[in-house]
């Protein structure tokens, strides 16, 4: 029996491949297939529009709209020296979706357990004085001035943070990619995060492709726009903000919570190598850098000279190293303990079924089982 063949609309197929970052012309030169459908040589079966869906990167249904849906974000997406947008590109878009729908079902989730909303979600305006911000984050999150002195180095800081932050209802999501496909990258210089504010679930997503030195600066950035209540993405290039009064609010915060004023000016005339600094304020050296240059202590030739070197220095180290890795680790991160330990409960609830819960994971099967047993079921 001959498979049955569907009519497309051209302007659809023509979409989907510009919408995947592809020419035209070289699409359908490696794709003759493809080509004989717009000249109307040969209609495709369903297998095969389901197959160029998947490998294009689109929902199948919408090959079969009458015109392309207009993607954007609802929310700003604020860039360094230019306009809010809210058009992104195809796998920032993509992993945006993601992230909503798993924050979607977290918060229906948690209402229906009758949960209550976090008090600290939208708690200040524009109008509050960053320093009164700053120490609200700190009460909440159970942090002295000095928490992180506590700590032998930033990156173990780092990871203490995280910790607090999930532990007072916030899920923080650090990945590179558009789900688990390694081809799909968020390029840092368009995406080093995104906040997605709500009263139950609020989410941060941090790009784990930038340096770690500046993923500590775009957690607590994030960490603000969730205070006042705000959701937003940010480029954030060389961890300036847009010109904005929402994003030069959120900066003074990071600035202020990571490198106090009165601390950093103390000590000035005694110490001003970053590198040891870095010691003092257990952040990396490129943030003590921002908070000199925000104090007028350095020029901005000598913060973006010391940041290109320093940026440059990881870069080769990260190259020099590889990309090797532990795929479970790393799912640890994408997916976030918090998160997954709510998608357990609520499979052992009988809330969701398996096939809910690896879609809200993008962790199936054996994955999924072996990724709960060995985090969640430790003894």
């Amino acid at each position: 029996m001959a498979a049955t063949r569907v009519d497309i609309n051209k302007n659809l197929i023509e979409w989907a491949i510009i919408r995947d970052g592809h020419e035209i012309k070289e699409y359908l030169d490696a794709n003759p297939e493809v080509k004989q459908w717009l000249t109307e040589d040969k209609k495709p079966t369903v297998k095969q529009l389901e197959d160029f869906s998947r490998k294009i990167h689109v929902p199948f249904g919408y090959l079969f709209l009458k015109e392309p849906p207009k993607e954007e974000l609802n929310f700003p997406f604020f860039r360094t020296g230019k306009e809010a947008t809210d058009q992104v590109s195809l796998n920032v878009y993509d992993i945006v979706q993601q992230v909503q729908k798993r924050q979607d079902w977290l918060s229906e989730y948690l209402q229906e357990e009758d949960h209550e909303p976090l008090a600290f979600v939208g708690k200040f305006n524009l109008e509050t004085p960053f320093k009164e911000i700053v120490n609200d984050i700190r009460k909440t999150l159970g942090l002295q001035a000095n928490w992180a002195g506590y700590h032998n180095t930033w990156e173990r800081a780092l990871e203490f943070l995280t910790i607090q932050i999930e532990e007072i209802g916030i899920v923080t999501n650090f990945s590179g990619i558009v789900g688990n496909n390694t081809r799909r990258t968020i390029n840092v210089n368009e995406c080093r995060g995104f906040v997605l504010v709500d009263n139950f679930a609020p989410f941060m997503f941090i790009n784990s492709a930038d340096a770690k030195a500046a993923q500590m600066f775009t957690i607590i950035h994030e960490l603000a726009h969730i205070w006042i209540g705000q959701s937003a993405g940010f480029d954030m290039q060389k961890l300036l903000p847009a010109n904005d009064p929402i994003e030069l609010l959120c900066d003074k915060v990071a600035a202020e919570f990571l490198v106090p004023q009165d601390y950093l000016l103390s000590i000035w005339q005694e110490e001003k190598d970053f590198q040891k600094l870095n010691s003092v304020f257990k952040v990396s050296p490129i943030v003590v850098a921002r908070r000199a240059l925000d104090l007028n202590l350095i020029s901005k030739n000598d913060f973006f000279g010391f940041y290109n070197n320093y940026m440059n220095q990881i870069n080769n180290l990260k190259l020099n190293r590889g990309s090797g890795g532990n795929f479970y680790a790393t799912a640890k991160k994408r997916v976030s303990l918090m998160f997954a330990s709510f998608v357990n409960n609520a499979v052992k609830e009988q809330k969701i079924l398996y096939r809910d819960a690896y879609k809200l994971t993008g962790l199936k099967g054996d994955t999924y089982a072996n990724f709960i047993k060995k985090y969640l079921y430790q003894a």
